[in-house]
């Protein structure tokens, strides 16, 4: 594997850093927080001077054929400037699921959109419960002449009340399946969050038809490649967020004065923000690694997807905490952008499974 960073890289970085900074800065980011909405037109520039939707999508399906490598640095991107469009959701979970079928058609007939961006796509598999075990789904589907009909619920779906098609993951007779059904098709609710830059919804099946992706009882296998994908996928997003918070501590223990002296020469800060760049160093390490064994298809995927989602999660929260303790009183206010990143960790925290969750899934994979 390829772990380094190459200058191609670096340029998509600094490409995408730029571009966020002048189409999504965090002021934009706080008037759709207050809104509720998605800024559309970012997506769409997004797609078309940048192709970031299509970035790991292979040419044949209409994308441009990179890897999870570069896909990982724009989720980097994404996560520190609080990016709240639906690329995790389309570009990652339902991209993922697509791919890791077995369904050319499907792949060919809908990741094009996905691609371009003129489609948004999610993946829908959680229910009210709230697991995130796939063993947890009761959502069913059942044939009907040449169709499927869809009777039960999705919960916690990420961007699930804009998208235009919504894979479902479904129980068959023949076991776990996935579905695609068109998002007007299905009756959408918004669900108030704690991270307003993210969106979630709950969906109401009521016979609603769907198509059938792949045969039946092929749905376990392309979730849990879409699962594993999308933990690293949001590993990187939480690195992101991390160095944001940890860039903003020191600034502030810079220019802060008290006792006529920047508070980040008092030995306590220092420590602190010691600690929070070994944290930091070391969660960038550990997503390098799983994007690039992503990137390359590797067998260690299932292992490295909860490892690095556990210790992302765990980091990002700690990192975004102390930043508010580093910043004292006005870190807790509205204004200040600290308690977005706080926001957004636990948030993200949560998504997918917290640290237990996924080292209880860690231990059962290598037979522990």
């Amino acid at each position: 594997m390829i772990l380094g960073v190459s200058a191609e890289q670096e340029e998509l970085r600094a490409s995408v850093r730029r571009f966020l900074a002048d189409r999504a800065p965090l002021s934009r980011v706080r008037e759709l927080m207050e809104s509720g909405e998605t800024d559309w037109a970012v997506w769409e520039q997004a797609g078309a001077q940048l192709g970031l939707q299509g970035l790991a999508i292979p040419e044949a399906y209409g994308g441009a054929g990179f890897s999870f490598a570069e896909q990982a640095i724009v989720l980097e991107e994404f996560g520190a400037a609080l990016y709240g469009g639906p690329y995790l959701a389309s570009a990652v979970l339902a991209a993922t699921a697509l791919l890791a079928g077995s369904d050319e058609g499907a792949r060919r007939e809908l990741l094009p959109g996905i691609a371009s961006g003129a489609t948004v796509a999610t993946l829908a598999f959680t229910e009210d419960g709230g697991s995130w075990d796939p063993s947890a789904i009761r959502l069913s589907a059942v044939k009907d002449g040449d169709s499927w009909r869809l009777d039960g619920h999705k919960s916690f779906v990420l961007d699930g009340a804009t998208a235009g098609l919504i894979l479902v993951v479904a129980a068959t007779d023949a076991g776990l399946s996935l579905f695609a059904v068109e998002g007007d098709a299905v009756a959408r609710t918004a669900l108030p969050v704690l991270d307003q830059t993210r969106q979630l919804a709950r969906l109401e099946f009521a016979g609603v038809t769907g198509r059938l992706i792949g045969s039946p009882g092929d749905g376990a296998a392309a979730l849990d490649r879409a699962l594993d994908v999308a933990a690293i996928a949001l590993a990187a997003e939480q690195l992101g967020g991390a160095q944001r918070a940890l860039d903003m501590a020191v600034e502030y223990a810079k220019t802060r004065h008290q006792f006529d002296r920047p508070i980040g020469s008092f030995q306590a800060i220092k420590h602190r923000c010691a600690d929070l760049l070994l944290e930091v160093e070391s969660l960038r390490s550990a997503v390098g690694y799983a994007a690039a064994a992503a990137a390359e298809d590797s067998p260690e995927i299932p292992v490295l997807a909860s490892l690095v989602k556990a210790y992302a999660s765990e980091t990002y929260f700690h990192v975004a905490a102390e930043n508010i303790q580093i910043h004292g009183g006005i870190g807790f206010t509205w204004e200040h952008d600290a308690h977005l990143y706080f926001k957004r960790a636990k948030a993200s925290e949560l998504f997918l499974g917290d640290g237990a969750y996924h080292r209880e899934r860690l231990a059962t994979r290598i037979g522990l």
